[in-house]
């Protein structure tokens, strides 16, 4: 073997070197006196007493020589050896270690490989033996599961708490109270149908809901029906309703009715843990729970088909979807403090895709008490006016009152209580109560969560700069 920096004897071949694993790692090491001849390689001239084999032979190292040479071709011999002897005289005298007379009788020896298994032959043991495993896996399993099988299973029973046991201010306690209460209302009409909820306000048979939710059944040809707790379906008949407060109060023919309780929703507090109950989607008696995330919240709600509803809500993220509108948000005590009336939506999102967000609004239960009362005495409900027109273009500070007359109305009712407080047009309205209003319906929601008769404060700018607080008796507007 030869060092990095000697070059092999020429006619020796890298390849024919043995492999650093296939030599004896016992042996000692040899090094031959002078570097062999390549067995393999042809002479670069014929030796003396060479004689090229004829035509058509030939003599490639390794090949076993042919069964006899021509009687003019004499066997060669190696240049360096003695002369060949007689055939059956034995081997050649003088003839060194490894040199062979006869390069075409045989190769020389050349170092033991190990044989390779390929890389296709290991692969598919390794599959067939993962295969097996698997098989025998899969019957050991079979065995061991029919060996395993009891008579009795013997699993521990269950203790349970019992369906009564549940704290009664509990989700699971306010939602067996309420439950019985809240019904599911479809209206069908020429235009199509909806479906809302609602609960029921007296044994006798009221029941209230949205507005929007019974819209249609004004049309000719609408039917209102109400699906019970108890699962049975009644018609019904729509006794009053308003779009100014989104709020419906429907009749059905019925006795023994469970009703529940409108609450004191101006004793809500922030964090205050609500239940809202209801059928979204048509999935009638569905309950979720979460706390009062806002108050005095004001919010616009309406499609634009009719008159907008203006609504001092309570805020919530229990969640609401379509169908729950008119459904009750009950606080701990199972009392009705809102009336689910709106949600919500991303920008973007169409009203009949979006669902809960976590924004969830209610009327609250103080404004329901006083409409519905009106809507069942009278059949119509009215809402408490200051008497001006309010310009939407402003964007300035506070809300600012109309300078000009606008179809045909002038900005302050002649006579109306913002006219007899001194309020001209062209005022800007800076706050209601020590509270600031930024928007034309934060301060139309402020006033409507008042009632007619009620004083309020307003806190006024003039053209000129200067602020004054007025205080105006808030009128009735017309019955509709």
């Amino acid at each position: 073997m030869t060092t990095p920096e000697q070059p092999l004897p020429p006619g020796q071949h890298d390849r024919d070197v043995p492999a650093p694993q296939d030599r004896n790692p016992f042996a000692p090491p040899t090094r031959p006196a002078t570097p062999p001849a390549d067995p393999f390689a042809p002479p670069a001239a014929a030796p003396a007493g060479w004689t090229a084999p004829p035509a058509g032979w030939a003599v490639r190292p390794g090949t076993h020589r042919p069964a006899a040479w021509p009687a003019a071709a004499p066997l060669p011999t190696d240049p360096g050896a003695a002369p060949a002897p007689a055939p059956g005289a034995g081997p050649v005298p003088g003839a060194g270690p490894g040199v062979l007379p006869y390069p075409d009788l045989a190769p020389p020896t050349r170092p033991r490989r190990r044989r390779r298994i390929p890389l296709g032959v290991v692969a598919g043991l390794v599959v067939v033996a993962f295969g097996a495993g698997l098989v025998g896996g899969v019957v050991g399993s079979r065995v061991e599961s029919d060996d395993a099988r009891l008579v009795d299973a013997g699993l521990p029973a269950s203790v349970g708490t019992g369906a009564g046991d549940r704290a009664p201010d509990s989700v699971a306690g306010i939602a067996e109270r309420v439950l019985p209460s809240v019904v599911s209302i479809e209206v069908s009409a020429a235009s199509g149908s909806s479906t809302g909820s609602g609960f029921v306000l007296r044994q006798d048979g009221y029941i209230l809901t949205n507005h929007h939710v019974v819209a249609a059944a004004t049309t000719a040809g609408a039917t209102v029906v109400v699906l019970l707790a108890d699962g049975s379906q009644l018609d019904a008949t729509v006794v009053g309703s308003t779009a100014e407060y989104d709020l419906a109060v429907l009749k059905v023919e019925a006795e023994g009715l469970t009703p529940l309780v409108l609450g004191v929703s101006e004793d809500v507090q922030v964090g205050d843990p609500v239940v809202a109950v209801g059928a979204p989607l048509g999935l009638v008696g569905t309950v979720t729970s979460g706390i009062v995330s806002a108050r005095n919240r004001p919010v616009a709600a309406g499609d634009g088909a009719e008159s907008t509803a203006f609504i001092n809500a309570i805020q919530t993220d229990a969640a609401i979807n379509p169908g729950n509108s008119g459904g009750p948000l009950v606080n701990a005590a199972g009392e009705v403090v809102g009336i689910n009336s709106a949600i919500a939506q991303p920008p973007g999102t169409s009203a009949t895709s979006g669902g809960s967000i976590g924004l969830g609004f209610a009327i609250p239960s103080d404004q329901a008490r006083r409409t519905a009362e009106q809507l069942i005495e009278t059949g119509r409900a009215t809402y408490p006016v200051i008497g001006v027109l309010l310009d939407s273009g402003y964007t300035g500070e506070g809300v600012r009152v109309a300078g000009e007359p606008q179809a045909g109305q002038q900005p302050v009712t002649p006579g109306g209580p913002a006219d007899r407080a001194g309020i001209r047009p062209g005022d800007v309205v800076l706050s209601i109560d020590g509270r600031p209003v930024t928007a034309s319906d934060e301060l139309i929601v402020a006033i409507r969560a008042r009632t007619p008769g009620e004083a309020v404060l307003l806190r006024v700018r003039d053209a000129g700069g200067a602020e004054r607080d007025v205080r105006v008796v808030l009128d009735e507007s017309p019955r509709g």
